[in-house]
């Protein structure tokens, strides 16, 4: 026998206060475990002279110093033919206190827990009722589309009968009255909005578009998408004779981050979800920190996941928008491993690079945001402007000389000149005829 998270040896009953103190540490961290007397912390045991009444002064100091209540069995055990006192012991009414203190095990040691560390065990406790989702809402359900609602069960697979069974199966109602969560999806008025903004620079001094939007939820979710997808550049692929547009921002990242911010969002702050298009990325913010004791490097590792909002996330995962098994960290950072995760204030926020954008560069406001791209990585020094003018036709081979210089705000005559030298190093190429070609950036 040796000593463990679940397991405390007391050599004698002149221990019994600090036996007392492993008890409820691990009370607060397993729910259950054994205390032994008459055993060294090596596992020797080594006996105790013990009769009843010593059984019943144990199970009085327990009673005593322990709070709340438990009910331990204190028996005698021999160990090696040693008589030695067992006290094994469970409870599920966390925090525990002993001598009025509470205390977390952490491997075979007692830790006294800080008033914050106090705090998150009490509400670790009270999640479920202190959950803002499965809370009751004063709305009926004649407020309810009954269209939103029956698209929604038929989608999750579910039969359609009635609006009441309906929303019973999807876990929405509770002592004949909706849950917070249903309004969000199904309301004829529904009570969310999506702030969206286009700024002009890397900051937000200079605002270009600024754009508030009402709606459900996954209403929000995909005009977010759209928001930032029309605000961002478009480049292109061919797939045999197709042409297939490729955003600078990988989509799927894009729209798990959306998803994201409105199922792990606190909705007890009155704040909005953000969508914020600078020059050089893009931001999607929501009211909530990380939830639980969940951290930024911990969510960089992937495959953690702690919900604010489990019956958001439910329905969520019934239409196949979110999985149970916390597979979305891992897309996101497969598809944008440059994604930057903060915290700000009571905010958190996705930020996304735009490849586009050409840092310290005069011409960055007009050829777009995002990642540091320096001018020697066409293989040759062609200049700011050169350097622009191969990044906007890297990812609009298309694009005529009008539209380059509209892009660049510099003059025809310029961009003419620009595309000559290019030419001539080798490192723009035009195919195709006048009306129909295109340019191919060789390096």
């Amino acid at each position: 026998m040796k000593e463990s998270e679940t397991t405390e040896l007391k050599k004698s009953l002149a221990e019994l206060k600090a036996g007392l103190v492993s008890m409820s540490a691990i009370l607060n961290k397993h729910g259950h475990g054994e205390l032994w007397f008459g055993l060294r912390g090596d596992g020797q045991a080594v006996g105790l002279d013990a009769s009843e009444k010593t059984l019943r002064d144990v199970s009085q100091a327990i009673a005593a110093h322990i709070e709340p209540k438990i009910y331990p069995q204190v028996t005698l055990e021999r160990i090696d033919g040693c008589p030695c006192l067992k006290v094994a012991f469970e409870g599920s009414e966390t925090p525990y206190y002993a001598q009025g203190r509470a205390y977390m095990r952490v491997a075979d040691e007692d830790r006294q827990l800080s008033a914050k560390e106090l705090e998150k065990l009490i509400l670790a406790k009270h999640s479920d009722r202190l959950r803002w989702d499965n809370g009751l809402c004063r709305m009926s359900l004649a407020e309810l589309d009954v269209g939103k609602l029956r698209r929604f069960v038929e989608k999750a697979g579910l039969g359609w009968d009635t609006p009441e069974n309906a929303v019973a199966k999807l876990g929405l109602f509770k002592d004949g009255k909706l849950l917070n969560a249903a309004p969000l999806f199904f309301a004829k008025a529904p009570p969310l909005e999506l702030r969206c903004a286009v700024f002009g620079t890397t900051d937000s001094a200079m605002i270009i578009d600024r754009h508030d939007i009402q709606g459900d939820i996954m209403e929000l979710i995909e005009e977010a998408q759209k928001y930032v997808l029309k605000n961002i550049h478009i480049g292109m692929r061919l797939e045999g004779l197709y042409r297939v547009d490729v955003p600078e921002i990988s989509v799927e990242a894009l729209r798990e981050a959306i998803i994201n911010a409105f199922c792990h969002r606190d909705y007890r702050d009155p704040d909005y979800v953000q969508v914020a298009v600078f020059k050089d990325r893009v931001e999607i913010r929501n009211p909530g920190k990380l939830y639980g004791s969940l951290t930024l490097d911990a969510l960089r590792t992937g495959f953690v996941s702690q919900r604010r909002n489990p019956l958001i996330a439910d329905l969520f995962r019934r239409i196949e928008m979110v999985e149970a098994w916390g597979r979305g960290m891992p897309l996101i950072l497969k598809n944008a491993p440059d994604v930057v995760f903060r915290e700000i204030g009571n905010l958190f926020i996705v930020a996304f690079r735009r490849p586009s954008y050409v840092e310290g560069s005069s011409l960055g406001r007009s050829v777009g945001s995002g990642m540091k791209v320096r001018e020697r990585k066409f293989g040759k020094d062609v200049g700011e402007t050169g350097h622009a003018i191969l990044v906007c036709l890297a990812q609009q081979p298309e694009m005529t000389i009008p539209e380059l210089a509209r892009r660049l705000e510099l003059t025809t005559r310029a961009i003419e000149k620009q595309i000559a030298s290019l030419r001539a190093a080798k490192l723009l190429l035009r195919t195709g005829g006048r009306k129909l070609g295109r340019w191919e950036v060789l390096k």
